[in-house]
């Protein structure tokens, strides 16, 4: 008779049955090695971004970087957990006030101002339909998707349980994307 341990049965090396998965799952997140690591819908995901990626990151942040400062706002790409859900998120860029951020471990999505993706080839489903999702679901008043497969910009706001109401775009790169109070800037995507 095998004393291997069976799926499900409760033994040594079987992980099925924890007492709480999404804590355990977030608790090993924040352990791996290496700063760009997510949990997206359960799946945990290294993220590994190409210098063009990079570079259209950049191009937003230098862009962005200093009405938030005039907003007392930090720009970067720290963790925001979406609590009650397997998702543990690293996005691109987030603009989030400083006195939230200072001491933080990890945020929520509505404790943002903006948050933007920008896709390669490895996310871009992922950064178009799930993160929108969520990122609404979760409060995230302004989301800005640069899709560099597609070439467009767009920008969602009014977000709710079912998704944000509200679309600009998508726009052809080159396009002037406005962003809303309490930016009040216009965004060159032209270098993207």
């Amino acid at each position: 008779m095998s004393t291997a341990p069976v799926e499900g049965d409760g033994r040594l090396g079987d992980y099925s049955r924890v007492a709480d998965p999404e804590r355990a799952l977030k608790y090993a997140i924040q352990h791996i090695k290496g700063d760009r690591t997510e949990i997206i819908e359960g799946v945990i995901d290294t993220v590994s971004p190409s210098w063009a990626h990079e570079t259209a990151t950049e191009r937003i942040r230098d862009q962005v970087k200093p009405r938030a400062a005039e907003l007392d706002c930090m720009t970067g790409s720290g963790n925001l957990d979406l609590p009650g859900s397997p998702n543990w998120y690293v996005p691109d860029i987030a603009v989030v006030p400083k006195d939230v951020a200072k001491d933080s471990g990890a945020l929520l999505p509505d404790q943002t101002l903006l948050v933007v993706e920008v896709t390669s080839e490895s996310n871009a489903e992922t950064d178009r339909i799930v993160k929108r999702k969520r990122y609404a679901e979760y409060g995230a008043p302004l989301y800005l998707l640069v899709d560099r497969i597609e070439r467009s910009v767009t920008l969602f706001s009014e977000p709710g349980q079912l998704g944000y109401s509200k679309a600009d775009g998508p726009h052809p790169f080159g396009t002037v994307i406005t962003l809303p109070d309490p930016f009040g800037i216009d965004l060159d995507t032209s270098e993207l």
